[in-house]
């Protein structure tokens, strides 16, 4: 396995792979890797002939300093669980090779409600931030395959649209959300849970599955706030938001309908972790 820190470096020796014509699978991550990411790596193996992960933790899509601050990191532990899942490369720039002397929003994509919903109401300019990275970095990597997990769906909803508007050629692959064996969702948050809240957050989980068996018949508000409560109830759980709405635009949906694909999203508080979750229903 290969590691590069400069941008100008990496392009020069994967477009000599392209020229080979092979094809090139990407993974972007933040590092602090799990069984997620290594999923990802999986998939983008079988379905490419050279495969690249990325470890960056991009500054310009946090809006609260002290998250950034203290977001897990674990970089040796990283490269190894990348080497294991025989990565061939891994890009692990400093910021200067990513923004250059700024850090500016260089591409402008109208994000429509994606930028007004969910994660985006109760994080402004976040997307913004990830279509500022993830636009550098297909600039530098030019993948042909690009491989995200459904955990963070309204992200995946978010790059998809920027890779039409800027008409990248990169073909965007969500991959399914993987889950511990109580159900919690995957996430490099989870590190900064003690064992007690990892066990408290199952219920969120629970909660999705709950809204999932029972909407069609009871109706989102209803069954919503029963959901709510059912998370609240457990200490140190506070819901920030929970609602269901179409796998598409993200529009909140009221009432079922067989025309329409729902999710249910939640973010949640445990303790001072955020967490967030969504499932198809």
């Amino acid at each position: 396995m290969e590691i590069y820190t400069q941008s100008d470096l990496l392009t020069a020796f994967l477009t000599k792979e392209h020229l080979k014509g092979r094809k090139l699978g990407f993974v972007p991550t933040m590092g602090a890797l799990h069984e997620g990411h290594i999923s990802l790596v999986a998939k983008a193996k079988s379905e490419n002939d050279f495969v690249v992960a990325s470890i960056f933790v991009n500054p310009t899509q946090f809006n609260n300093p002290d998250d950034l601050k203290n977001y897990p990191r674990t970089p040796e532990a990283d490269l190894e669980k990348l080497q294991m899942a025989g990565t061939d490369l891994v890009f692990q720039p400093e910021i200067n090779q990513i923004y250059g002397e700024g850090m500016q929003n260089e591409e402008q994509v109208d994000l429509g409600n994606l930028d007004k919903v969910l994660e985006a109401e109760h994080r402004p300019g976040h997307f913004k931030g990830v279509v500022q990275v993830v636009s550098r970095l297909f600039d530098i990597v030019h993948p042909d395959r690009a491989y995200f997990g459904e955990k963070d769906y309204q992200q995946l909803a978010v790059i998809r649209k920027m890779t039409s508007d800027l008409k990248y050629k990169t073909e965007i692959i969500g991959c399914e959300t993987k889950r511990e064996k109580n159900g919690l969702a995957m996430s490099s948050r989870n590190l900064l849970l003690t064992a007690d809240e990892r066990e408290s957050a199952r219920v969120i989980y629970q909660a999705l599955q709950f809204i999932k068996a029972n909407w069609k018949l009871n109706g989102a508000k209803a069954i919503l706030a029963e959901a709510k409560e059912m998370i609240n109830s457990h200490v140190p759980l506070k819901v920030e938001y929970i609602a269901i709405a179409d796998s598409k635009m993200l529009l909140p949906i009221e009432s079922f309908s067989p025309n329409l694909e729902a999710r249910v999203f939640a973010a949640v508080f445990c303790g001072r972790v955020r967490l967030i979750d969504n499932m198809a229903i």
